[in-house]
């Protein structure tokens, strides 16, 4: 992995934490992001975050994940999206789902290498 691709990683890596897990609900080990806030908006907030879950690929496709895992990784933003666009239930659905930290395990899981510790 050249310097450039470590770069590319760590970005995305904390990228899909500020989207998946940034936040903590008090008194509880309950984690959230900007998807399920920007969920809160009906379908173009959805459609903004799946925009930026698409970067994260895109940038795993730059690094060399291979093909097998990209298209892994457009099914969990498939599924994010979709189901994130139905009121409630997507919220809800998006606190659990973590599509965005999902990808980053399998672009770990595919390049070998723990992106946090880059």
């Amino acid at each position: 992995m050249t310097d450039k691709d470590r770069k590319r990683a760590k970005r995305v890596h904390r990228l899909a934490r500020l989207l998946d897990s940034q936040f903590r609900i008090p008194g509880t080990d309950i984690r959230f992001g900007l998807d399920s806030l920007f969920g809160l908006v009906p379908v173009v907030g959805d459609t903004v975050t799946a925009g930026m879950a698409a970067y994260i690929i895109f940038e795993a496709f730059r690094i060399g994940v291979s093909r097998r895992f990209i298209a892994r990784m457009l099914g969990n933003l498939v599924i994010d999206w979709v189901i994130g666009t139905i009121p409630i239930v997507g919220d809800l659905f998006d606190i659990g789902f973590k599509a965005n930290e999902r990808n980053i395990r399998l672009m770990e899981k595919d390049l070998g290498v723990a992106l946090a510790d880059l």
